[in-house]
């Protein structure tokens, strides 16, 4: 069955107002979790052609990249190490304006310049985060943050 998104509004924040309820009507109902993020990841690249926009899935004490859209990525970041192994090992979402002055950052492409990275939450405990690049810097903002970790901590409840 295919699916349409419909995103009418201009700005960023109507953007994600529109967007999440439907990507929550998209994923309820199925229970396969690649497809579901899969389709998460699709629908925030086409609303906001972000460059690149995935998951990373904890596993044996590494995230390991997971659905995602856009070039080819890291297969497998250590815990602590670059945006996304820093939002893990501190559970918090990480906005970077410039991905060049990040210490550590892992330049899985030169073509990213900015990125937000959410934890996504079961538990107590971090299972995965959402990674978004933007060729862009500084991209992201609070209302980016807001509605990402919004997502993420649904996600976090019907997907893990």
């Amino acid at each position: 069955m295919a699916e349409t998104l419909v995103v009418q509004q201009a700005d960023k924040n109507g953007k994600y107002e529109e967007l999440l309820p439907q990507i929550k009507s998209l994923v309820e109902g199925e229970t396969n979790r690649v497809a579901n993020l899969s389709n998460v990841a699709a629908a925030l690249k086409m609303t906001f052609d972000f460059f690149w926009v995935g998951f990373y899935l904890v596993e044996s004490e590494q995230l390991v990249l997971g659905p995602f859209q856009g070039p080819i990525a890291c297969t497998r970041i250590a815990k602590g190490k670059g945006v996304c192994g820093k939002a893990w090992e501190m559970n918090e979402t990480l906005v970077v304006p410039n991905v060049d002055e990040f210490p550590g950052h892992i330049a899985c492409s030169s073509d990213s310049k900015s990125e937000i990275v959410i934890p996504i939450v079961k538990n107590n405990s971090v299972v995965a985060v959402l990674d978004v690049d933007s060729n862009q810097l500084n991209d992201f903002d609070h209302i980016d943050a807001t509605h990402l970790t919004e997502l993420c901590t649904w996600l976090g409840t019907v997907c893990f």
